[in-house]
């Protein structure tokens, strides 16, 4: 009997021991995915959490906001952005802060001020681990946050330059989403399409080539085989527009499910994943095309967390960005304390397919009359009254003298303009602004703020991540969660 009661208390001891066991084996993740939304501060992700709400409860008596993928994770921190040069700093130099752990200039990427001391980086370090690194964007891939984790140059614009350090490196086993800025350089220079295949790359040039992507593939270079704008792929609102109406286009949760196919191996991989256009429609005061990236960034997240529930204690998530952008605000003058998220839903375009279509009004010579009219068919504001979108005395005004402006008939001083316009068409500014206020919505900048951003974590190490930082402690965070030693300066 003693025998059989010591055995038993053995065996309890040994079950007991086995969550700690696995703690161990679990004390640093095999994967680790990045999330970037550039642009993306606390008043992107919120308004999006209200417009999905709003879309999802339309009888609802009170406020519901909605979760996106990322926003129940359990860790949460609040960063600082600033860097070398500004409180407003641009992506290179963010980008920089949280790859390398170091600050830099802005429009630098991984240098020192003096533009002579190269940083490491944390793809770097985790190649040297055994993991394989993959680097997603929808954006160009020579931008500035995707350039971050695999090159290092005095200047951001370098983008021929920049590609080079992809293709000819061994840093990078995943590039995907836009294409190359300078394909040829000065215009002058080796394609760089032949240089990945000189140097042994696969380049998928199908939607269905690049979904049925394995890691019998080697090393991937996966351009969008349809691109929009600078390169980029398509915002997503344009994006869901071309599906609704029969066509396959690739999203960004697309590229990160091939992308875990390409990178999975026994030592595990980094990703890297960008929300790039967050920050252009930031930059363009579009609320609207801002939310719908914002959902597809968080398609993406939900990517890596249905990989990570098949990877049990495995995986670590993180989900941040490098900086907010046009200093969106919630809450606008006209609506006091009312919000109307659920008038976005009316708006079917981004302002630069917009500015399509204002070209081709142009082209045709279109009147005022005939300009309005795509304005009620792409957005829902009309000059009829007593509906949601109604128009204004004002709001057709501004809206006149912003298709004056655009057209050519009325010049607007350039101080004037730079206030206004920002920059872009006066027309699609001018519906922008309009379709935001009505909404409850406005912008103070066209540009980066100095907002701080939040940090999102989720799994092995996550709890790290809590509290208030510097950027630059994404890379010490990261690092340690990955039992990685930066080397010593």
């Amino acid at each position: 009997m003693k025998k059989i009661v010591a055995l038993l208390c053995a065996l309890v001891l040994c079950i007991g021991c086995l969550p700690v066991m696995a703690e161990e084996t679990a004390a640093h993740p095999k994967y680790v995915f990045m999330f970037i939304g550039d642009g993306m501060g606390n008043p992107q992700v919120t308004a999006t959490q209200y417009y999905l709400g709003s879309i999802q409860n339309p009888d609802s008596d009170f406020p519901v906001p909605a979760d996106l993928s990322f926003t129940t994770f359990p860790y949460l921190g609040l960063v600082t952005t600033y860097d070398s040069s500004s409180f407003c700093p641009d992506s290179a130099s963010t980008a920089t802060s949280m790859a390398s752990g170091k600050k830099t200039l802005s429009g630098v990427i991984n240098y020192d001020v003096t533009l002579t001391t190269p940083y490491k980086l944390i793809t770097e370090y985790a190649k040297e681990a055994g993991k394989k690194i993959g680097v997603i964007t929808s954006v160009s891939v020579d931008h500035a946050t995707p350039a971050a984790y695999y090159a290092k140059q005095p200047s951001r614009n370098d983008y021929y330059e920049i590609a080079l350090q992809a293709l000819t490196g061994t840093t990078v086993d995943y590039l995907a989403g836009g294409g190359f800025k300078r394909m040829t350089g000065d215009g002058s220079q080796q394609s760089l399409m032949e240089i990945a295949e000189e140097n042994g790359w696969t380049i998928p040039t199908t939607n269905d080539e690049i979904r049925n992507l394995t890691a019998t593939d080697g090393r991937v270079l996966a351009t969008n085989p349809v691109l929009q704008d600078s390169k980029a792929i398509h915002y997503e609102i344009d994006r869901e527009q071309l599906e609704a109406a029969g066509e396959d286009v690739l999203s960004l949760a697309d590229f990160v499910r091939s992308g875990i196919n390409v990178l999975d191996n026994d030592n595990g991989f980094f990703m890297m994943c960008e929300g790039g256009k967050i920050d252009w429609a930031g930059h363009a005061n579009d609320a609207a095309t801002s939310i719908h990236d914002t959902l597809a960034l968080s398609d993406a997240v939900q990517v890596a967390l249905d990989f990570a529930a098949d990877h049990p204690g495995e995986c670590l998530i993180i989900v941040t960005a490098d900086h907010e952008t046009g200093g969106m605000t919630i809450g606008f003058a006209t609506t006091a304390y009312d919000t109307h998220f659920q008038y976005l839903a009316n708006q079917k375009t981004s302002f630069t397919a917009f500015d399509d279509v204002i070209a081709e009004l142009k082209e045709n010579n279109a009147t005022f009359d005939q300009a309005m009219e795509k304005v009620e068919e792409l957005y829902g504001l009309t000059r009829e009254e007593g509906k949601e979108l109604s128009l204004t005395e004002t709001d057709v005004e501004s809206l006149r003298q912003a298709w004056e402006a655009t057209t050519g008939t009325t010049e607007v001083a350039e101080d004037e303009a730079a206030l206004l316009y920002g920059g872009y068409n006066p027309f699609s500014m001018a519906v922008s602004h309009i379709m935001n206020n009505k909404a409850g919505l406005s912008y103070t900048s066209y540009a980066h703020t100095g907002l701080q951003i939040p940090v999102y974590a989720w799994g092995v190490g996550a709890e790290k991540f809590s509290g208030l930082y510097d950027n630059t402690d994404i890379f010490n965070r990261t690092m340690e969660a990955m039992g990685l030693t930066a080397d010593a300066e």
